[in-house]
């Protein structure tokens, strides 16, 4: 493998609207040598490949088979690329997968162990832990001296004009507002809360009847997460209402200070709503993504010193607790996320 750069390509071009800003900062990343795109667009992969001056893939198996990568940055939708990134992880290439990992657990664990297996990375792209006011939400904590943190509450909004039309669908999709919207606040939660003890979901949509509610991915979740007689967190998220840009709001409720994060600020209260601090922090999304991916690049090329981040291993908690939401508003019952790791321990079709 070459220390200099890393041969590099971009597997899927237009499921995400962050593939726009991925293919930018690694073409002109120090850390990557952009060599092939692939998307069953023809005439999209052509045209991006020239953009780029890379190498042009409509098939997604003659794009793994034909080539030695050092790494494949995935961004189509799972359902159309599983055994590719499988494939890809059987010949030695790191995979850089933007969130979610997989559409269940299952899924993900299967491409987790394989990865283990092979010895090679498997990072998923939560860019926003490396610039986005919710990642500072554990630090804040800490630094700020929030007691005894006993409730926890998150609000979000994610209405957009325009989702792809797949997005909807359950089985290609594998869930709607809390997989694929709410996935990177639940990623700050877990990091700063970890597992809860037992989780209660409801989840719904606004499809007019109860038979096509059952064909679409839900726009609209309640989650609650206990952690015993110690916290509660409960988180509230939608597609069907706010405005069409995203919005996320958590507050921590501990014993002195009330902590704010939201609105691109922090604010400190005082447990009678009195504002202590404010401060404003801005989201670089392009910052963000170029840090995630030269964390993924220096995992590769230096692991003594720079180990995984966001590795697949660990993002498993995150995938434990939306399964187990999900579980929940099925069974109308509390479920366990530790519980959904035992059950993967003794196999995959207890998951049927």
């Amino acid at each position: 493998m070459s220390r200099d750069k890393l041969k590099t390509a971009v597997l899927g071009l237009k499921d995400d609207p962050d593939v726009a800003r991925l293919l930018s900062i690694t073409a002109g990343s120090e850390y990557f040598q952009l060599a092939a795109v692939a998307d069953k667009d023809t005439e999209l992969a052509q045209a991006t490949a020239k953009q780029y001056g890379c190498e042009a893939y409509d098939d997604y198996r003659q794009f793994v088979i034909q080539n030695e990568f050092d790494c494949v940055l995935a961004a189509a939708g799972i359902y159309s690329c599983e055994q590719y990134i499988k494939a890809a992880i059987k010949k030695k290439f790191n995979i850089f997968k933007l969130k979610p990992l997989a559409r269940n657990f299952e899924e993900a664990s299967e491409l987790v162990r394989l990865a283990k297996t092979e010895g090679v990375k498997l990072a998923v792209g939560v860019a926003r832990r490396y610039g986005d006011i919710n990642s500072q939400l554990k630090s804040a904590i800490e630094k700020y001296d929030i007691e005894q943190v006993t409730v926890v509450t998150a609000q979000c909004s994610y209405r957009k004009e325009h989702r792809p039309a797949w997005h909807n669908d359950p089985k290609l999709a594998g869930g709607g507002v809390l997989l694929r919207d709410a996935y990177e606040i639940i990623d700050s939660l877990i990091d700063a809360f970890g597992l809860p003890e037992v989780i209660y979901a409801s989840i719904n949509n606004a499809a007019p009847d109860r038979q096509q509610r059952h064909l679409l991915t839900e726009d609209s979740v309640v989650v609650m997460m206990n952690y015993g007689s110690d916290l509660c967190v409960n988180l509230v998220a939608t597609r069907a209402a706010g405005p069409t840009s995203q919005s996320e709001e958590i507050k921590c409720y501990g014993k002195n200070k009330v902590l704010v994060l939201g609105g691109g600020a922090m604010r400190i209260e005082n447990p009678a709503g009195e504002k202590l601090k404010r401060k404003r922090i801005v989201y670089d999304a392009d910052a963000a993504t170029k840090a995630a991916l030269e964390s993924f690049a220096m995992s590769i090329l230096e692991p003594a010193e720079h180990p995984l981040q966001c590795g697949g291993q660990e993002q498993l908690e995150n995938m434990a607790v939306i399964e187990a939401a999900y579980l929940s508003a099925r069974t109308g019952m509390p479920e366990q996320p530790r519980r959904i790791f035992a059950l993967s321990e003794s196999g995959p079709t207890l998951f049927l």
